[in-house]
């Protein structure tokens, strides 16, 4: 479905943004995988890329510095030749209440997740319009749908990329470039990992369908908008949660 395209993941050393790019590498594109941290798990991901015949190559960036993100993208231009799909993936979480909530959690939530997912759009603006085509996929949240309690910075960040994914779309899309927005529930990822087995077992509950998603399911989904079925698809927001949200 891929073929000869190439994709930048942003957070994918690991979770869904891991996934997202084994599977698009499985279907046929070359993956930069961006990460902030944890270089050895970036090359793992990179390595099982490469299994797939597929060129991979890791890049440490903090997508919320602005000209950090401007010489990555330039680089992986360089490095790759083009790019076809942006995966902003990226985010962080600092969950308090908002009485015990600082200034400082709230925005470098929302300096990684959402200015960070704009910094990557905003640098790949100019080449995705010169070849007149490109696939924009930002990765919110049903928490930016509905609220969570404990989650001002993270909701409003993923509500954020909401409003910055359709506003993207309208501007692109006369280039013939989509930009979509995917919002999972409750997925099996180091985040939800850290959860007690009684707040597990009360989400899943809430769950119409009795389980939390896996990073894989997500990624399918993300494959697809990234593929040429979903040519006709923009400025949607498609959640992936069991029916948590309905």
């Amino acid at each position: 479905m891929l073929n000869g395209k190439v994709a930048v993941i942003t957070g994918g050393s690991r979770g869904i943004g891991r996934a997202i790019a084994l599977s698009m590498a499985e279907c046929g594109a070359s993956v930069a995988v961006i990460y902030a941290g944890r270089s050895d798990l970036a090359e793992e991901t990179c390595k099982k890329a490469e299994a797939f015949g597929v060129h991979a190559l890791s890049y440490q960036c903090d997508v919320s510095d602005f000209e950090k993100s401007k010489g990555t993208i330039k680089k992986i231009i360089e490095d790759f030749g083009g790019i076809d799909i942006l995966v902003n993936n990226a985010g962080i979480t600092k969950d308090r209440l908002i009485l015990q909530m600082t200034e400082q959690d709230f925005d470098a939530v929302l300096n990684v997740g959402l200015k960070g997912a704009f910094n990557m759009i905003k640098h790949t603006y100019g080449h995705f319009m010169k070849k007149r085509s490109g696939r924009i996929i930002n990765i919110s949240s049903v928490a930016g749908i509905m609220g969570n309690a404990g989650q001002a910075n993270y909701s409003s960040a993923k509500a954020g990329l909401i409003g910055l994914t359709k506003t993207t779309a309208k501007e692109l899309a006369s280039r013939d470039i989509t930009c979509n927005a995917i919002a999972p529930g409750f997925i099996e990822t180091d985040m939800t990992d850290a959860l007690s087995g009684a707040v597990k077992d009360q989400a899943v509950n809430q769950i119409p369908l009795k389980r939390m998603g896996t990073p894989e399911e997500v990624a399918a989904l993300a494959v697809f908008l990234a593929s040429e079925n979903a040519r006709y698809i923009t400025g949607e927001v498609i959640k992936i949660d069991g029916g948590l949200c309905i």
